[in-house]
């Protein structure tokens, strides 16, 4: 036996499985979409086996990107738990034969409870599909063992087009980067975004700041040494005047190359937007995001600035925060 040769027949196999899939995706994988993101309830999942270790994947997946979502095991659900599905729930049945006798049993339940029956399976003849609202096909010709039987090429599709789904729900509901920090609070995102805007500001000899006055070509210094592309502008006692952006000066130089004896006051930006020394990160970047800006400054209870913080240092990419 040639290992390397079969580990890459397996890999085509299941490779296979996975672009069949995608490629029998339908306005039927759009309906999903849409009722899921406008599920008032919640996305109950459930299925035997390999569908039901995949479906646990995917409700942990939904859950995580702001749909409530659970698993229900089917042969626990008749014995009760079929009181945790509400008739505004929705269902999704997993089963690549569908014909799994555990989910069967429950789907009359489900019917008289109101809820919705989404069924994901290879088998669009199958009672499961019969049953269903809506079906999801899986495409899948053959398993990768050389026997055919063991669920690998049907489990690997099905992974991925949960993923699929959830991913495709959570864009249809704009769930942005911020939210998902919201429900990781142990990751570093989440961690940031719940920290104050004190303990990630730029402030003392760091935040870029000029006096009220200055000439353009020192400010010009200043912005460049702060790397944020901005300075704060201060009056004689230390309160705020305004901000000077290189968005501005760049604005100036289309129209005027020479910058010689222009002042910072001829072009700040006079009133910007503040935030209160103390408050969450979170609530600066719904802040920056709500007037589509990439800063604010940091403001003590006498209004004078003591620090800049800027989007990118909250939520990553450049690296400001040195």
């Amino acid at each position: 036996m040639d290992i390397l040769k079969r580990a890459g027949e397996i890999f085509k196999a299941e490779i296979s499985a996975i672009e069949a899939t995608g490629l029998a995706l339908d306005e039927r994988f759009e309906e999903t979409v849409e009722k899921i993101a406008a599920c008032s309830g919640r996305v109950v999942i459930t299925g035997m086996g390999k569908s039901g270790i995949i479906g646990r994947k995917i409700a942990a997946t939904l859950s995580s990107t702001g749909t409530p979502s659970f698993f229900l095991n089917p042969a626990e659900a008749v014995h009760g738990d079929l009181g945790m599905i509400d008739r505004k729930d929705i269902v999704l049945a997993i089963s690549n034969s569908g014909k799994t006798e555990e989910v069967l049993r429950i789907l009359s339940s489900i019917k008289q409870i109101g809820a919705k029956l989404i069924v994901i399976t290879g088998n669009q003849q199958s009672p499961m599909a019969a049953a269903a609202e809506t079906v999801l096909q899986l495409k899948v010709e053959n398993e990768a063992d050389s026997f055919g039987l063991i669920p690998t090429s049907s489990v690997a599709a099905l992974l991925v087009l949960g993923d699929a789904l959830a991913l495709s729900v959570l864009e249809r509901k704009g769930f942005q980067k911020k939210d998902y920090a919201f429900f990781h609070p142990g990751g570093e995102l989440g961690r940031r975004l719940h920290l104050k805007v004190d303990e990630v500001m730029r402030s003392g000899k760091e935040m870029p700041v000029v006096k009220r006055g200055a000439l353009l070509s020192q400010a010009l210094e200043v912005i460049s040494a702060g790397d944020l592309g901005m300075v704060v502008v201060v009056d004689p006692s230390g309160s705020l005047d305004g901000v000077l952006t290189d968005g501005d000066l760049r604005r100036f130089l289309l129209k005027n190359p020479s910058i010689e004896n222009v002042r910072v006051d001829d072009l700040m930006t006079r009133n910007p937007k503040t935030i209160p020394a103390g408050s969450l990160t979170a609530t600066a970047v719904n802040e920056m995001e709500k007037h589509e800006i990439m800063f604010l400054i940091v403001i003590d209870e006498k209004k004078k600035p003591v620090g800049v913080v800027h989007l990118h240092g909250v939520l990553g990419g450049k690296n400001i925060y040195k």
